[in-house]
């Protein structure tokens, strides 16, 4: 199983609510529509609390300002992902979920990197 892990930060302009109820409410709906096209297994989306709940573990550890949520996304394997590199149809869709992407996420400040998942327990 392969993940892509997307940590985002919001555009300046929405508050940390408003960016968590438009990535909610219309941008998971669209990646929902595109699953199959995209061979998508799995999508998960882990919203932040306010940050003051998190400020004294954060200040503790010498740690960043964190991020306005983390997205995940599952995939069988790189394989499965080559086997879309020609089709139309995903590239389309690959735009598609960008374009929306860049409505509401600071994209220059939103890290995001494969991993393949460890489990310890």
């Amino acid at each position: 199983m392969i993940k892509l892990t997307f940590a985002l930060t919001r555009r300046p302009e929405f508050t940390r609510e408003a960016f968590q109820d438009y990535w909610f409410n219309t941008h998971a709906p669209l990646v929902a529509s595109v699953r199959e096209t995209l061979r998508i297994k799995r999508y998960v989306q882990l919203h932040s609390l306010p940050a003051e709940i998190s400020a004294d573990l954060r200040i503790a550890r010498g740690g960043p300002e964190g991020y306005d949520g983390v997205a995940q996304l599952w995939w069988d394997s790189f394989e499965d992902l080559a086997a879309n590199a020609d089709n139309e149809a995903a590239k389309a869709a690959g735009r598609l979920l960008l374009e929306d992407e860049a409505r509401f996420v600071d994209l220059p400040k939103s890290p995001l990197w494969w991993g393949q998942e460890k489990v310890i327990f």
